[in-house]
């Protein structure tokens, strides 16, 4: 018999930390804590398999499973003394989803699950306190018909401000135990009148409800743009946690809070976190009250009044620092904690590997490194490469005029400006327009995700530093300002009110993430400058990694780009980019709409000493380095003049009619362009174009290397070739002008001629190429598209339908498909050895900066990637992991 469900209580447990794909992270974390013997109450986890099992038939439930979960609650029954259902002997239950990958606040949970109008009045006889045991049957009212029943949260708002108004009440906590049975009363009044039924009173019932509803958040529109955001599979699946309800709400001998063993912005290494007082779990995210500090020393820093949990509570305090200790050194990671303290006994819910900025996992890795927790391997393999990205954005200038209008807590590092909009629906909108805004909102929910990954950043007049906008903010490497109380947010007219002032939807503030700061309008922005961290883990990449990393450039700008984040050549040069400056494009066109040999030749002089001197100025910046030069690829349509007054333009410089010039640039046209006359195909048919840029590669090689005294390697790549005989054609043009240069100056050049394999044939015959050409690069962006026969610029169309239906997991345009364009890349690599042991090997398709692609580079044996210049620092950090995992 299969089995479902799986037990942990009492300093033992049927499961342990490497189960998380079986029983979900929280689950396995849960059952590694008893297993270690930490505070932790009882319960049981129903396993990933079920959730696979739900959505494979029909929303229904393995036959034995019923059995399986009444026999656990037994057993956690036996544990805390208790039994659920039983008034005498009242257990209570949380439900809670936990897949394998973290996903803060994106399914659901349901506390104080048991409750009903019996057993409330049991709670309240048990504990001697009737205000909380109310107090927790309103909460479980509200949350379960949130969560199980599908009824609007605000619904039950709206009745408690009412009632917290009508009675002159600032807190919740001043409500008494009448005070919350009127609520009570009011809130299932509220769910019959909706519902046409009561609120459920079976226990059981409310059991398999809250687990059904638990299973079903796995597939909530929230849920599925988190998991496509952060590339984790829909077959996962979640597991479900039961467990024996502890409770923060029991008076002021307890409270709930959540921590992290690091700063999860900074990777400080102290305890950093917030904890309130006679609450549950829900309203330290909420917002609803302001959170306290839990050490002495952070609310000094934050200038709070109230008291930390060092001061208030400190054997508790003790315990949970002890606690936090253990488990960070265990797991060798910092955690992530969520713990209760009921009547001054501490209780662990939760560790799990804590979400944190960029800056902070470099910080953290290379600390917990030097402190000997992890090896520096294990400290490469902590950081996701991708993430580097947010070192790289714009900061505010610290020199810049601040407008403040309002202080809010720094969520999430970094700055953005943007249009103020009041809805996530409204920020995708508007940046699907082209607009950049920012989200204001009193505080985010989990509905919010989309709008959060529209927007430049966050702002909230609620919530704390681990609140769902801070710690959605921080996943995404957004800026966020959380708990901004002196801003007031009207969604109605769509106005923010701060400091007497009225900004309305569209008027342009500025969030400071790392301070707080709300600014109106725009402020000013520079780079940031790279963490001594950040040198250490690019320093330990380059001595772990075998893969080169170059960059694609070809403006200087672009190329000095390049060298500060550590390239180590250009692998793509792309010419026709050079060729769209004013002072260009006129004679480029001269030279397509020429009619002869002779007239083409004389546009293509006036290009040379500029090609030529654009040439030279890589080389000098590169400084030894290879460069590797793309001859002219795309179709010349794209260069032809489009507008009556440019076909006038360039008429009056060829002295020739315009009317003549229209139909020339029109008999260019092509159905197909991108398949048409372009790559190699136009140095065989108009081969003085290859004659022009070979002659300007070498004669700004040959100045380069006479001015700087250093070699000068040019690589000359020859693209879309098909077939060894065209490349066999280019590559003479190429040879004969390199020999006539190199005569002509009296120098000796070293230079390669090789090509781009962008087409499945030259992939099939990479053996034969491999003859002529001595490096190959892979085009991984027209080789996807040729291999599977789409166009990219269209392909965004339907693309998304095809992830969506689970027909492909991935964009192949954005990561490697290695089954098939893969399947070609492993294929022309050992042909191309095979033939010719020394052929150098890149890839300079977008690919070269994404992190599995990078992987399957390093796997089949590639000698370099080339990406952008701001993903070389990513590429260095992917192709260091991929050394690690190889061995």
């Amino acid at each position: 018999m299969t089995k479902w469900v799986y037990s942990f209580g009492d300093g033992k447990a049927e499961g342990r930390a490497a189960d998380r794909n079986l029983l979900g992270g929280k689950g396995a974390n849960l059952a590694e804590m008893c297993n270690l013997g930490l505070p932790v109450p009882p319960g049981f986890t129903i396993t990933t398999e079920v959730c696979t099992h739900y959505y494979d038939n029909r929303r229904t439930y393995p036959a034995e499973l019923e059995a399986q979960v009444e026999a656990a609650l037994d057993e956690v029954g036996q544990l805390a003394g208790r039994r659920f259902g039983d008034a005498e002997r009242l257990l209570l239950v949380s439900v809670r989803s936990g897949a394998r990958a973290s996903m803060p606040g994106m399914m659901d949970t349901v506390l104080n699950l048991g409750l009903n109008d019996e057993t409330v009045e049991a709670l309240a006889a048990e504990s001697g306190d009737a205000r909380f045991a109310r107090d927790s049957y309103r909460r479980f009212i509200q949350m379960y018909s949130q969560v199980v029943l599908g009824l609007d949260h605000e619904m039950f708002e709206e009745i408690l401000a009412d009632e917290k108004a009508r009675r002159g009440y600032d807190q919740d906590t001043e409500f008494t135990a009448e005070d919350w049975l009127t609520v009570i009363t009011l809130y299932k009044e509220r769910v019959e009148a909706a519902l046409g039924e009561p609120f459920p009173q079976d226990p059981r019932a409310q059991l398999w409800g809250a687990i059904g509803a638990v299973f079903s958040s796995w597939m909530t529109p929230r849920a599925v743009t988190y998991r496509r955001l952060h590339e984790i599979p829909e077959s996962w699946g979640t597991a479900v946690n039961v467990q024996a309800m502890v409770f923060g709400n029991m008076g002021e001998t307890s409270a709930t809070g959540v921590a992290f063993t690091r700063n999860p912005s900074t990777g400080e290494k102290r305890l950093y976190g917030e904890f309130l007082v006679n609450a549950q779990g829900e309203d330290v995210v909420a917002g609803i009250r302001t959170p306290q500090s839990l050490t002495e020393a952070a609310r000094r820093e934050a200038g709070s009044d109230l008291p930390s949990l060092e001061k208030l509570m400190p054997d508790a305090f003790a315990s949970f620092v002890e606690v936090a200790g253990r488990l960070e050194s265990h797991y060798r990671d910092m955690q992530d904690l969520e713990f209760t303290i009921e009547r001054g006994k501490l209780w662990m819910l939760q560790t799990r590997s804590g979400k944190r900025t960029t800056k902070a996992a470099l910080k953290i890795a290379v600390d917990m490194a030097e402190e000997g927790l992890i090896s520096r391997a294990e400290a490469l393999c902590r950081i996701d490469p991708a993430s580097l990205d947010q070192l790289l954005h714009p900061t505010i200038d610290p020199d810049a005029q601040r407008d403040m209008i309002a202080t809010g807590l720094p969520a999430s590092p970094g700055a953005a400006t943007g249009e103020i909009v009041f809805s996530s629906e409204e920020a995708e909108e508007m940046t699907e327009r082209g607009a950049k805004v920012i989200l204001v909102r009193v505080e985010t929910s989990p509905e919010d995700i989309h709008g959060m990954h529209a927007a430049q950043g966050i702002l909230t007049t609620r919530g704390g530093m681990t609140s769902h906008a801070a710690v959605v903010a921080r996943g995404m490497g957004k800026p966020c300002d959380s708990g901004a109380g002196t801003l007031r947010v009207d969604y109605r007219t769509g106005t923010m009110t701060a400091l007497g002032r009225s900004f309305k939807r569209g008027d342009v503030i500025t969030i400071d993430g790392s301070t707080g700061q709300v600014l109106a309008g725009a402020v000013p922005m520079q780079q940031p400058a790279l963490s001594g961290d950040f040198s250490t883990v690019m320093e330990w990449a380059d001595t772990t990694r075998r893969m080169k990393v170059r960059a694609n450039a070809e403006t200087p700008a672009d190329a000095r780009a390049a060298r500060s984040f550590g390239a180590e050549g250009i692998g793509l040069c792309r010419t026709e980019h050079m060729f769209f400056d004013d002072d260009r494009i006129l004679a480029m066109r001269e030279m397509i709409l020429s009619d002869s040999q002779e007239q083409r030749r004389a546009a293509l002089a006036k290009l040379l000493p500029m090609q030529r001197a654009d040439f030279a100025e890589l080389f000098e910046i590169m400084a030894g380095l290879p460069v590797t030069i793309r001859l002219l690829d795309p179709p010349l349509h794209e260069f032809l003049p489009k507008t009556e007054a440019e076909i006038g333009e360039v008429a009056a410089i060829m002295g020739v009619d315009a009317d003549r010039l229209r139909e020339r640039s029109e008999s260019l046209h092509e159905f197909n362009p991108m398949l048409g006359h372009r790559g190699c195909r136009l140095a065989i048919c108009y081969p003085e174009i290859a004659e022009m840029q070979a002659r300007a590669i070498f004669e700004a090689a040959a100045e380069a290397a006479a001015r700087t005294g250093a070699p000068v390697m040019p690589e000359v790549m020859v693209p879309l070739v098909g077939m060894a005989a065209e490349l066999s054609f280019v590559k003479k043009i190429i040879d004969d002008v390199a020999q006539t240069v190199m005569s002509e100056n009296g120098v000796k050049l070293d230079y390669l001629v090789g090509t781009m394999i962008e087409l499945p044939r030259a992939a099939l015959n990479a053996g034969e190429i491999a003859r002529e050409a001595e490096f190959f690069s892979f085009g991984t962006n027209d080789l996807t598209q040729t291999t599977f026969g789409i166009s990219r610029d269209d392909a965004s169309s339907f693309l998304e339908d095809y992830r969506r239906k689970g027909i492909i997991e991935q964009d192949p345009f954005v990561s490697l498909d290695i089954d098939g364009v893969g399947a070609l890349v492993r294929l022309a690599a050992e042909a191309g050895r095979a033939e010719r042991p020394d052929v150098k090997l890149g890839i300079c398709g977008e690919h070269g900066g994404d992190t599995a692609s990078i992987a399957f580079c390093d796997e089949v044996g590639l000698d370099y990637v080339s990406c952008s210049p701001f993903r070389v620092p990513i590429a260095r950090l992917a192709a260091a992991q991929a050394a690690c995992r190889k061995g």
